[in-house]
């Protein structure tokens, strides 16, 4: 066997070189037209692209031999990516003591001429080498091996644009199995809560008829507010098993919703304090669009303006504006306000401050982002004025031409 030197970070490389996914990756015409262009530019017949790892020397494009690989010790490319030059060449390996009695050079191979260049990652890790080969003695012009170190970089230009293609893909592959299961849970859940909700609105209604015979109206009260919610929170299901079949479908599925119903069925969902007043104004009755677009984004604006203000009556002030070609929400509210370096991060995904509520509990940093990514979908826009102590103002421009 013959000693070949190592680079000096080749435990690194070697990691490197596998995340690339190169060895044995089979054919590529991209690789051959550049292999071939290094052949036609420095006049000789023989041109390849490697890739080495530990034990062989793969040849990923190979012009002019039909050899696919070489043992390590045996390559000239091991010494060009052992090297700190940007370049070698060897004009005459039979008279190289590094390479006189390889094999390459003895053998039917008849190796006499080589020039490669090492291919450097964007991390600084020769993964192999563009080089040409001849069985003669030969050698390259300052032009030539200018050209031999563009072609390099083109090389790793293209290895790097696969590596995170395939990164990419790999994501994605990912995300969608991650969404799918999330659509099946949503939709097992949404049928696990279905059942017991059908049921007590079957109870509830029982319980009224028998009730109203009573004549018990406080008692009737009550239960009418059960049944509301029951059939509010049934409404949610059904939207949830609607979610889990077609995620897109209830974003981009417009109807008309009649603000006032809508406010009404947002104070049934929310938990408002006694000391706490709610004010929805609106001069429009009516909008068209996505209602759980809308209620997920006021559920979450006024469920944390009630959670976070420490004012003896508490106030959140909603209201909803045709403008244009966009529908204009505001919330404001007279609570604990955010200081100003946190008013892009509140925003960011599991961003919170730390801060408990009034039911004494923390943040998770969700509901602001998931609001954000609602507002980016409804090609919208969010902005925030707050003032520690004061209250804050929450400002949601989204287009109506969703």
């Amino acid at each position: 066997m013959f000693e070949f030197p190592l680079p000096q970070n080749e435990n690194e490389r070697l990691t490197a070189l596998a995340d690339y996914n190169l060895m044995d990756s089979g054919e590529d015409k991209e690789f051959d037209a550049i292999a071939s262009i290094a052949a036609a530019i420095c006049g000789i017949p023989i041109s390849l692209i490697t890739f080495i790892d530990d034990k062989r020397q793969y040849f990923k494009s190979h012009i002019g031999t039909d050899f696919t690989e070489n043992q390590r010790e045996l390559s000239f490319c091991t010494h060009t990516i052992a090297s700190s030059e940007d370049v070698m060449i060897v004009q005459d390996a039979t008279k190289d003591a590094r390479f006189a009695d390889n094999p390459m050079v003895t053998g039917p191979a008849k190796l006499v001429f080589y020039a490669g260049v090492p291919l450097i990652s964007e991390d600084g890790y020769a993964l192999g080498t563009i080089c040409v080969i001849d069985q003669q003695v030969r050698d390259l012009s300052a032009e030539q091996v200018a050209a031999l170190k563009s072609l390099a970089l083109q090389v790793v230009d293209k290895i790097e644009l696969k590596r995170k293609v395939a990164k990419l893909e790999k994501a994605n592959h990912e995300l969608m199995n991650s969404n799918v299961l999330i659509q099946k849970f949503a939709s097992m859940a949404a049928h696990d809560i279905k059942n017991p909700l059908s049921s007590m609105l079957l109870t509830s209604q029982l319980l009224r008829a028998s009730t109203e015979k009573v004549g018990d109206e406080r008692a009737l009260k009550l239960i009418d507010i059960n049944i509301t919610s029951t059939r509010t929170l049934l409404s949610l299901v059904d939207e949830m098993l609607e979610y889990s079949k077609s995620p897109g479908s209830l974003i981009a599925r417009k109807q008309k919703i009649n603000l006032k119903t809508l406010f009404e069925r947002l104070k049934n969902l929310l938990q408002i304090p006694a000391n706490f007043r709610i004010d929805f104004h609106s001069p429009l009755t009516e909008i068209f669009y996505s209602v759980i677009a809308i209620e997920q984004i006021l559920l979450n604006l006024i469920s944390n303006a009630i959670r976070y203000n420490d004012k003896a009556e508490g106030k959140v002030i909603v209201s909803i504006l045709d403008v244009d070609d966009h529908y204009l929400l505001e919330v404001a509210d007279n609570g604990v306000g955010i200081a100003p370096q946190f008013h892009q991060q509140i925003f960011s995904s599991n961003f919170t401050l730390n801060q408990t509520d009034r039911f004494e509990k923390k943040g998770t940093g969700i509901g602001l982002s998931t609001v954000k990514d609602l507002v980016n979908v409804l090609n919208g826009d969010i902005q925030l004025k707050s003032q520690l102590g004061a209250g804050s103002v929450f400002t949601v421009k989204f287009s109506k031409s969703i």
